[in-house]
């Protein structure tokens, strides 16, 4: 499909992005330069460096955590290339350069035909419980759009004091329905949230029984709306070398209809009283943590406790500090931008690298690691060919936020 033209409010940093102005990638100490003030709802512009932290030209990754020293990232199986000489890592601790099956081989060795209940299948988040512990989120679906298969879907926590694998989470037919894609998760103890990005819906997850419940099930908040396509920056011969394109395009499925993606991006507030979530094309609500946690309350009660909140862009991914800051990637612009508590955007950065980051971490000494994964140029949305740019890779920011302790992070140290 020939690009769309879209306009956007930032594309003059674009434009600067290609001439090294608006931000530096770089090796050494990130620095941050702040504009003057915007009003809610306004744009304003930071221009701190992106420093990158890895980069890998096997693995395809979406999710990071940083876990008892070491730098853990994941990926889901069906965006891998299909290379014989490439075994498939879904889970792996990195370095620089190379990564390694995290926790071991065995929980990445999964093969179509084995018994999935104790191996990664297709991991799509990583993220900490404010005890500490990494939560490892399987949809237990190998193949896009295809729906969980049977066992497959799960929660894998390991302990934060050990690193061993702490509890397993099944996620039965109940909640992880045929078409679900239980996408991203994150923790009011003792409960957790998650969101389905297959079937439109929320779950709630005792952490200490186990039990899950479904809720806002196919609801206007947790359905993707057909006038809201995913758009992404298309190159054109025109684009400048190094530039964000001025053009976009939308992300279709093999069938040429537009990728329709509900309830993905989700965040607690910092007080716990709130939880903000979205489809990924936007927009966001928000609905009282009390509710989602009380079982006596009726579909139609609790979603009449559902609330517009913010009217988002494409997010690929999120995370919120103590203060209530919205981080988040602009997958319109290629930008890692933030949202305040008032309303304010302000952009952080802005460069090509940066197309369809996803989730992030936001670690104890205040930066935020954003993995870059090109998603959209994955095999399944562009006919079976596989058009990611090698290397994969992950950058970090350095902010001055702390994160919420209902996000969940310990006061581990950060890599130099």
């Amino acid at each position: 499909m020939p690009p769309s033209t879209i306009p956007s409010p930032i594309k003059a940093l674009a434009t600067l992005a290609a001439l090294g102005l608006a931000v530096g990638i770089t090796a050494g100490a990130p620095k941050a330069q702040s504009t003057a003030q915007q009003g809610a709802g306004q744009l304003s512009t930071l221009q701190p460096s992106l420093r990158q932290q890895a980069q890998s030209d096997r693995m395809v990754w979406n999710a990071v955590a940083r876990f008892r020293g070491q730098t853990i990232v994941g990926g889901p199986r069906w965006a891998w290339p299909a290379k014989a000489d490439l075994p498939f890592l879904s889970v792996a601790a990195t370095s620089a350069h190379a990564q390694t099956p995290w926790p071991d081989a065995a929980w990445n060795a999964w093969r179509p035909g084995h018994d999935p209940s104790h191996s990664f299948v297709n991991v799509n988040a990583l993220h900490l419980s404010p005890d500490g512990d990494l939560w490892v989120v399987d949809t237990g679906t190998p193949v896009f759009g295809a729906g969980p298969l049977p066992h497959a879907a799960k929660l894998i926590r390991f302990d934060g004091r050990t690193g061993a694998l702490k509890r397993l989470y099944p996620l039965g037919p109940a909640l992880a329905r045929p078409g679900s894609y239980i996408d991203d998760i994150r923790f009011h103890p003792p409960f957790a949230f998650l969101t389905d990005a297959g079937n439109p819906g929320l779950l709630v997850l005792n952490m200490e029984t186990g039990q899950g419940r479904r809720v806002l099930d196919n609801v206007p908040a947790t359905t993707a709306q057909p006038g809201r396509p995913i758009v992404v920056p298309a190159p054109t011969p025109q684009t400048p070398p190094g530039a964000i394109p001025a053009s976009t395009t939308i992300v279709r499925k093999a069938n040429g209809a537009p990728l329709l993606i509900n309830t993905d991006p989700l965040e607690v507030s910092p007080d716990g009283a709130w939880l903000y979530f979205g489809t990924l094309e936007g927009p966001w609500s928000k609905v009282p943590t009390a509710a989602l946690e009380d079982p006596t309350l009726t579909p139609d009660q609790l979603a009449a406790q559902v609330r517009p909140w913010a009217d988002m862009p494409p997010v690929g991914g999120t995370a919120m500090d103590g203060a209530g800051n919205l981080y988040f990637s602009n997958l319109r612009d290629d930008t890692e931008q933030m949202r305040s508590p008032s309303g304010t955007i302000t952009t952080l950065a802005a460069s090509p690298q940066l197309h369809w980051t996803d989730a992030q971490f936001l670690d104890a000494d205040g930066k935020l690691w954003m993995p870059v994964s090109q998603l959209d140029r994955a095999a399944p949305f562009n006919h079976g060919h596989d058009k990611i740019a090698y290397p994969m890779r992950l950058f970090t920011i350095q902010t001055t936020s702390v994160p919420e302790a209902a996000s969940g992070t310990t006061p581990i140290p950060s890599t130099p």
